[in-house]
């Protein structure tokens, strides 16, 4: 399968803004498609939606320095989540 190309651009511009390498994680959404986690080399976080699983691995595979990965301790660890952004997950109870 080919790869989105609006996916691609996308994936290739967070590379270039969050430092390479960065890694893509592909998990299933069900009838949605699958999301694309992108985790720049600076910890930054990001995500495409792609049709399926494999429009996702093909993302990875058609942008350089973006390496397919699985939420293991390596890249778990890469993830740098800041304070704005917790409080934005965490719902409007949280910013009472």
């Amino acid at each position: 399968m080919a790869a989105p190309r609006r996916a691609v651009r996308a994936a290739h511009a967070f590379v270039a803004a969050h430092g390479k390498p960065s890694r893509a994680v592909v998990e299933p959404l069900g009838r949605a498609g699958a999301r694309v986690v992108l985790v720049g080399a600076d910890g930054a976080l990001g995500d495409v939606i792609v049709p399926d699983m494999a429009a996702g691995t093909a993302v990875c595979d058609a942008v350089a320095d973006l390496e397919a990965a699985e939420w293991d301790r390596d890249t778990t660890a890469a993830v740098t989540i800041g304070a704005a952004h917790r409080r934005r997950m965490a719902g409007p109870r949280a910013r009472r």
